[in-house]
């Protein structure tokens, strides 16, 4: 009201400006002059740091990472391969991607209301910088076969969400026990410059770990993540012409000591990937099969596979090299699985003990189903130590008994001896041969 009175033409745009430019003056006149940040802090100094993992035990990894009032909820979630994103790769590249890094940044972060939408330029650029920034420590394809997804929801803000998101994704992966190559932090480094009146640059100073207004005010936000060895990614947001190769130099010195600091607390809370993976992640195990074998196991019109999904609810891919990648929630549905594919695709060897079961008697012997689909004949001379007259006098149809293969001829057909496993087995018992 009273500056109305004193300028009746000014309308409320005019006045805020001005509020703006005498905020944006002193502020610069305090770090320049004063020497002395919004927030107390000196020039390198870090905002107070706290971690935590596993905070929510029903995602497959997750991490708070706070640095002063900015804070990032990071959720690692663990996937097979085969659902790792697709993308539209008409002019070449890429056809999937296995690592992605979704980052979102709610209105009440900031005090605010408002709708939740589609991601805006915000999300997707902070979300790359994040993800290519984490990406060069990720384990490969090969070494660790999941898909993985991190998602980093914006508790708080006050600067520097992007980095929190990095360091809060790291821990998260490291929770959900992803074998990382490496440990990646992120830290912001302001400049606060004057030019003189020839336009070149009369002072400056650094901050490190920048707040909002410092980034409002400032005159760069440059973002520097990396390992103890490296850099992983970065991002120069800059508002002036240009800016000289020293102080760049002196930023990414500054940047490399603060980082030094996060990754040293980072390790208080967790200092290497968890050994065993969550509870609720997918268990993935690779087995190879003979080829030839292929066929079988998926069987006529994929009814074959399908039974074993159903009857052990794990998921199975196979390759055309043989390789029978199972995907599994617990450990009795994986050996399930291993334990019928196994079956269906193993080979009954010469001079092996197997136990199966009588699936057919014959005047001439008992047919012994000794894996899925795979038999043998035991003749009725092989099924005693004694004289058998009828084959049913011995054994039954479905009757459980042990036997050795002793044969295999030209066709394929299998020779097995209940005689020779019965001797086998008791010359292990007492020790001696019979």
């Amino acid at each position: 009201k009273a500056i109305l009175e004193k300028f009746p033409e000014a309308n409320s745009f005019a006045i805020s400006q001005a509020f703006e430019f005498v905020e944006k003056k002193m502020f610069r006149a305090s770090i320049l002059e004063k020497q002395q940040r919004v927030d107390g802090r000196s020039y390198h100094d870090l905002r107070p740091i706290t971690c935590e993992v596993g905070v929510l035990p029903r995602a497959h990894g997750s991490a708070i990472f706070q640095r002063g009032e900015t804070q990032a909820l990071a959720l690692a979630t663990l996937a097979p391969i085969e659902e790792a994103q697709m993308i539209d790769a008409y002019g070449g590249g890429e056809q999937s991607k296995r690592f992605i890094l979704h980052y979102n940044f709610p209105p009440f972060s900031v005090g605010e209301t408002g709708r939740t939408g589609a991601p805006g330029r915000r999300e997707i650029g902070h979300g790359a910088l994040a993800e290519r920034s984490l990406e060069p420590v990720v384990p490969s394809e090969n070494e660790f076969r999941y898909a993985i997804r991190i998602s980093s929801e914006i508790m708080e803000s006050n600067g520097s969400t992007s980095m929190a998101s990095v360091c809060g994704g790291m821990l998260a992966l490291m929770d959900a026990g992803v074998p990382m190559k490496g440990m990646v932090a992120g830290i912001s480094i302001g400049l606060v410059s004057e030019a003189g009146d020839d336009g070149q640059l009369k002072r400056y100073e650094l901050l490190t770990d920048i707040i909002g207004s410092e980034d409002h005010y400032g005159d760069m936000d440059f973002k520097l993540c990396g390992t103890d060895t490296g850099v992983t990614g970065f991002q120069l947001d800059l508002k002036l012409p240009g800016i000289g190769h020293n102080i760049m130099a002196e930023a990414i010195q500054r940047a490399k000591e603060a980082r030094t600091k996060i990754l040293e607390i980072m390790r208080g809370t967790l200092d290497k990937p968890r050994t065993e993976l969550s509870k609720y992640a997918p268990r993935i195990e690779t087995i190879r099969i003979n080829p030839e074998k292929i066929g079988a196991l998926i069987g006529p019109g994929g009814k074959t596979i399908k039974g074993i999904v159903a009857e052990t609810g794990a998921e199975i891919n196979i390759e055309d090299d043989g390789s029978v990648h199972i995907y599994a929630t617990t450990g009795e549905s994986m050996a399930r699985a291993k334990e019928i594919i196994g079956g269906m695709t193993r080979e009954i060897e010469i001079g092996q003990t197997y136990q199966g079961r009588v699936v057919t008697t014959k005047e001439f012997g008992a047919f012994v189903e000794v894996f899925p689909g795979k038999d043998g004949l035991v003749h009725i001379s092989e099924l005693a130590d004694f004289r058998v007259k009828r084959t049913e006098d011995v054994v039954k149809i479905g009757d459980m008994i042990w036997v050795k293969c002793i044969g295999i001829d030209d066709k394929g057909r299998v020779k097995l001896s209940r005689k020779a496993a019965l001797k086998e087995r008791a010359e292990k018992e007492t020790g001696q041969a019979l």
